[in-house]
C-alpha cells in the first residue's frame, strides 16, 4: 500500500488536531485490550484516523460516531464485527478487514467465520439475530436499501434503534473504506456481489 498523506507527529499537531489525536488514542478506543495498534511506534496515527487531522471540526466529528456506534449501540460485539466485516469485504478494506479480524477473534467470531466473511460470503451463523444482521449489512452495502422483508426482519431481530445503529455502522465503515482509498493509497478491488444476500 503506498500512503499518500504524510502522517504527523504528536509533536507536529496544532491544538485542534491534537484534541482528534487525544481522541482517537485517549478514549474507548485505547481501553482495555487491544486487537490492534492505534498509533505507529512513532505515535503517528495508523489507518483512517490519520486523515481526520485533515479537518479537525469534521475529524472529531466522525471518530465521535465511530465511538458511539462500536461502544454505545444494543449491537452485540459479535453483530458489531459480523457487520463490519461484511462492510470491509464489500469494499475490499485490507486495513479494515485486518484490524476488525483481530477485533472479531477477540469477541469470539471464529476461523471459517472470518473466511466466509473475507470471502463476501454469509457465514454459518446459529443465532438467528446475527444472520438478520449480516444480511441486512450486505444488502447496504451492495445496494443501499433494504427490501419490505429485510427491513421487517431487522426491525424485529434488533428494534428499530438497533437498525438505525446498523445503518450508521455500515455508513461509517463505508466512509473510512472510502477515505483509506483516497487518503492511504489503500489498494483495493471493485465491490463484489457477494453470497449474502
Amino acid at each position: 500500500m503506498t500512503v499518500r498523506l504524510a502522517g504527523l507527529l504528536p509533536g507536529e499537531l496544532d491544538e485542534q488536531q491534537a484534541e482528534v489525536y487525544r481522541a482517537v488514542t485517549g478514549g474507548p478506543r485505547a481501553a482495555g485490550p487491544q486487537a490492534f495498534a492505534l498509533t505507529d511506534d512513532e505515535g503517528v496515527l495508523r489507518g483512517p484516523f490519520n486523515a481526520m487531522l485533515l479537518s479537525p471540526p469534521v475529524g472529531l466529528a466522525v471518530q465521535a460516531v465511530g465511538v458511539a456506534v462500536r461502544y454505545q449501540s444494543v449491537l452485540t460485539d459479535r453483530v458489531r464485527e459480523l457487520a463490519i466485516l461484511t462492510v470491509a469485504a464489500h469494499w475490499g478494506s485490507a486495513f479494515e478487514r485486518e484490524a476488525h479480524e483481530a477485533v472479531g477473534r477477540v469477541c469470539g467470531l471464529t476461523d471459517p467465520e472470518l473466511s466466509a466473511l473475507r470471502a463476501g460470503l454469509l457465514p454459518d451463523l446459529h443465532d438467528p439475530a446475527e444472520q438478520v444482521a449480516v444480511r441486512a449489512a450486505a444488502a447496504l452495502s451492495r445496494t443501499g436499501a433494504l427490501s419490505d422483508q429485510e427491513y421487517y426482519d431487522a426491525v424485529a431481530a434488533w428494534g428499530e434503534r438497533g437498525l438505525f445503529e446498523l445503518t450508521t455502522l455500515v455508513g461509517y465503515y463505508a466512509l473510512l473504506a472510502l477515505q483509506l482509498r483516497v487518503f492511504a493509497g489503500e489498494h483495493h478491488t471493485l465491490p463484489t456481489e457477494s453470497g449474502t444476500s
